[in-house]
């Protein structure tokens, strides 16, 4: 099957499996499991901050940061379609009593600053108090620019909020605007990066920041479950991902772009956006049968009705591309 709904959907290559199973390990409750010390004290080097601290899942790292920031009653601001605030089950205000405060999303992925600015709360009884400010970079296959970044950072400074990045596919952001990664990082005080999309990896993400906030940030990973014994078995597949995985992201943007091209040719649908390794498109006739049949051809999607995202990966080929639009032609 060539596997479009997610780069989430990527298997574990040889290599990484042999890092996997010579793995040095220890218990990492105890911070003593060699492979999770290393793969935390290099990603922290590379995002260039003080400490690390390696989770199961970004939906982790990301409440971690959060309750780390705040606390009960205070409030995080925060895109109005970001994965923080739509696709991670409240957790923000369901484990942590922290009001989430959507903020409308431009073009770009980036918040509306003078609608941020409008919404932080004054020091008064009646409000919650406004503590952190949410971006995600990746958005929807879109990177925000440094600029606007900068932007970000400025308006977060200028009203003492902290400043957090769901970093997801923060590479894929960097290898897009063509800058070296720490130059994104450098404008927040926490990022959490995922090592399961794009990078390969079967399982984990790492959040990043100054070292009194990890280790506030590790109490709460403990007390959501997070706490691993011998995580190295997984650590080490996220460490193979960061060192051998992340300049070839570059090929899966140049197979999104050419998967864009050649749907464009086909009259019945139309490309929506192309950014970095996702495509968007819209059937312009409903076809409800389109999922079935492309699975019947070899081809895994996701639908929402007659819309679909496209996301290329380290397991998906140019020669799969070339299949994949040769089935869209036959089916629209």
């Amino acid at each position: 099957m060539i596997d479009l709904r997610s780069d989430t959907v990527s298997q574990p290559s040889e290599a990484m499996r042999e890092a996997i199973a010579h793995a040095a390990v220890g218990d990492d409750v105890f911070g003593d499991d060699p492979t999770v010390n290393e793969l935390e004290s290099f990603t922290a080097k590379l995002l260039d901050k003080e400490a690390a601290m390696f989770v199961p899942s970004g939906t982790q790292s990301n409440l971690c940061a959060l309750l780390a920031h705040c606390q009960r009653g205070d409030e995080y601001i925060v895109g109005d379609h970001a994965h923080t605030y739509m696709y991670e089950g409240g957790g923000a205000a369901v484990l942590g009593s922290i009001q989430p405060q959507p903020i409308p999303m431009l073009e770009s992925g980036m918040l509306d600053l003078n609608r941020v600015r409008e919404a932080v709360k004054p020091n008064d009884i009646h409000f919650p108090r406004s503590r952190l400010l949410c971006i995600e970079n990746t958005t929807n296959g879109k990177a925000i620019s440094l600029e606007e970044l900068a932007a970000g950072a400025e308006t977060a400074s200028d009203n003492s909020l902290f400043y957090h990045l769901d970093g997801a596919r923060l590479w894929n952001a960097a290898i897009s605007l063509e800058v070296e990664v720490n130059q994104i990082t450098a404008f927040f005080d926490s990022i959490s990066v995922c090592l399961s999309k794009g990078l390969g990896a079967p399982i984990g993400s790492v959040l990043v920041g100054k070292s009194p906030f990890i280790d506030e940030a590790r109490k709460w990973r403990k007390m959501l479950g997070g706490g691993m014994r011998q995580t190295g078995l997984i650590a080490a597949a996220g460490l193979f991902a960061i060192q051998n995985n992340v300049n070839r992201l570059a090929q899966d943007h140049k197979n999104a772009a050419l998967l864009a091209t050649g749907l464009e040719q086909n009259n019945g649908i139309t490309v929506e956006a192309n950014e970095t390794n996702m495509v968007f498109i819209q059937l312009r006739e409903e076809n409800k049968f389109i999922q079935a049949d492309l699975h019947d051809l070899g081809i895994c999607t996701i639908w929402n009705k007659s819309r679909c995202r496209l996301v290329t990966h380290i397991d998906v080929t140019e020669n799969d591309i070339d299949k994949v639009t040769e089935a869209f032609a036959k089916l629209v």
